[in-house]
């Protein structure tokens, strides 16, 4: 991919990132099951990290 896709994506990543956390906040709040948000956060936390690997090796 090229650099301006990768941060493309990472942007997208990055704001559900924040979206689903905000999700969970409020799950949290009303004592609901926060076990699947967790998962996706743990998810995009790894796409996020890759994508950043990805754009550091185009910057070498």
């Amino acid at each position: 991919m090229e650099k301006e896709a990768l941060e493309q994506k990472l942007a997208h990543l990055k704001a559900d990132y924040v979206r689903i956390q905000g999700d969970m906040d409020k799950l949290e709040y009303v004592r609901g099951r926060v076990s699947a948000a967790e998962e996706q956060l743990i998810r995009l936390e790894a796409e996020i990290a890759e994508v950043n690997r990805q754009l550091d090796h185009l910057s070498e």
